[in-house]
């Protein structure tokens, strides 16, 4: 089962495996863009290297990096992350989280919806190349995220892109 929160409403239960840690990753790596403490950055290298290893983190963080990076630069409305030492998930992780799933298994509708839901704009390109990258080296090190971990609801939360040129 799945804890996420977003807003008013929780759904409860854990997540685990892959979802996991892709999810901390993201929080970990946006919110240390987002405030500067390398301690976030910390955070996430532990969590990807006591899971895939020192050698494998290192690419796998790479990656990370790179795809938060395109998030952080491109998006035009304010992303949320849960606090770095909350068990669940708010609706911008489970997206991220949904997005390297689509990747995993050649969902491109589902990334690129994943991709404008994030970001709130049609400049997808380079994230959707971050995802694409990020998502193949969690495979390579036999983190596969299931196809859909919550069937898109928290998609269906989240008010649509704007459609006007940004």
């Amino acid at each position: 089962m799945i804890r996420v929160q977003d807003g008013a409403s929780t759904k409860t239960g854990q997540l685990a495996g892959p979802e996991r840690l892709v999810g901390l990753g993201f929080r970990y790596w946006l919110k240390g863009f987002r405030t500067g403490d390398i301690s976030c950055w910390e955070k996430a290298w532990s969590a990807y290297s006591n899971v895939l290893g020192a050698a494998a983190a290192k690419g796998a963080v790479t990656d990370l990096s790179c795809w938060v990076r395109a998030i952080n630069r491109h998006a035009r409305r304010d992303l949320e992350t849960a606090a770095v030492d909350c068990e669940r998930f708010c609706r911008d992780e489970c997206i991220a989280i949904e997005m390297i799933a689509a990747c995993q298994h050649n969902a491109c509708p589902a990334m690129r919806a994943c991709a404008f839901a994030l970001l709130g704009c049609s400049l997808i390109d380079e994230v959707v190349e971050g995802a694409e990258t990020f998502a193949a080296t969690m495979r390579g090190a036999d983190q596969v995220l299931p196809a859909s971990f919550s069937h898109g609801s928290s998609l269906m939360a989240m008010p649509p892109a704007s459609a006007l040129p940004q």
